[in-house]
């Protein structure tokens, strides 16, 4: 926190640098005038036929008194104004100054007001954005981690429960039982590969290519056809052939996946799905949309954010891990896309669009 004395430091480097201004702008006068100005008096004066110390004695009573007492009263009017100006620039940047101070230590509430030149505004208005971000990052970096800790404890408790199973003799070492262990190990799997992709990390990504966007959606609405069907939910997919785009193929079946995992998740039983790929001005589009309870406005917004449910609850048969749409946005951002969501009138549809790209051979 800022102390008195560096306070008091700010305020007078302020004052001395507007009387330094000032000072120096009345020694160019003063030389302008005692200097110049009495070489200029005295030679008039003698050219009307005065002597040289007579000029100069009329000078000195004259002009030099009356610009002493000037320079007098200058100086004052402008220590006053110095004074002025110095607190007027100080206080606000005492007070960023200060609220920089209490951030670096933590308090990410601290907000300056915007007060002062239009300058220091400017610069309490970045300070109070950055201040804003960094408490909303701040908010997300806690969620991230209790989140995370939650979707690694669930399988990790399962398989400590497993093992200590087998090793009391409650469970027999039968096939059945070590698979629910692989179970638990791919889960862990899958999360560590999905925390890769959203890091940037894992496998080296292959070159993009023209993928066709049809046959890709149709892929991967036949693999989830089943789900539906044994929950009497309706799927209509309208993907036409000759709809392509520049993406990496595995990463496009990985963002279909994720968008049709979502709607099967949030699908009642009785429910309708529709996937639909069509032609637009930046590319082409593709559209997940289910029927269901839909997304609050104040929540959409969020749906792409990492580990965000918007079930707050921590059920994984209900809110799935929470990367699996950030995920989506990653890969479509990298493929040079945009992603989008809106849920009105009992429908709640997750679009994406990517450049277009020639034709497959």
């Amino acid at each position: 926190m800022a102390t008195p004395r560096s306070r008091d430091r700010i305020w007078v480097r302020f004052l001395v640098a507007a009387l330094v201004v000032a000072a120096t702008a009345l020694c160019v006068v003063a030389i302008g005038v005692l200097q110049v100005g009495a070489s200029s008096f005295a030679a008039l004066m003698m050219a009307a036929g005065e002597s040289a110390d007579h000029a100069h004695a009329m000078f000195d009573e004259s002009v030099a008194v009356v610009f002493g007492l000037a320079a007098v009263l200058a100086g004052l009017v402008s220590l006053a104004v110095a004074m002025l100006l110095a607190r007027r620039l100080a206080r606000p940047v005492e007070r960023i100054a200060d609220a920089a101070r209490r951030l670096a230590d933590g308090d990410l509430d601290v907000r300056v007001p915007e007060e002062g030149p239009q300058e220091l505004r400017d610069l309490a208005a970045a300070y109070n954005a950055m201040a804003a971000r960094l408490a909303e990052q701040e908010m997300v970096r806690r969620e991230f981690i209790v989140n995370a800790a939650h979707e690694l404890r669930t399988p990790l408790t399962n398989l400590q429960g497993y093992l200590e199973a087998l090793r009391d003799g409650v469970l027999p070492p039968d096939p059945a039982t070590f698979d629910s262990l692989r179970e638990e190990v791919d889960r862990l799997t899958r999360l560590a590969a999905s925390l890769d992709v959203l890091g940037g990390e894992g496998a080296e990504r292959g070159p993009a290519g023209a993928v066709d966007v049809g046959a890709t959606v149709r892929a991967s609405a036949d693999l989830v056809a089943p789900v539906l069907s044994r929950r009497s939910i309706a799927l209509a997919v309208d993907a036409p052939a000759g709809l392509v785009v520049h993406a990496r193929s595995d990463e496009l079946t990985q963002v279909l996946a994720n968008l049709l995992q979502n709607a099967v998740r949030y699908t009642p039983s009785g429910g309708e799905v529709r996937v639909t790929a069509a032609r637009a001005d930046d590319g082409v589009r593709v559209t997940v949309a289910n029927t269901g309870p839909g997304i609050p406005p104040d929540d959409l917004p969020r749906v792409w954010e990492r580990f965000y449910r918007v079930e707050k609850s921590r059920d994984r048969a209900r809110g799935g891990a929470g990367i699996g749409l950030a995920i989506v946005r990653q890969l479509v951002e990298e493929a040079g896309g945009r992603v989008g969501a809106s849920s009105d009138g009992g429908w709640t549809t997750f679009w994406l669009t990517l450049p277009g790209g020639s034709a497959p051979a």
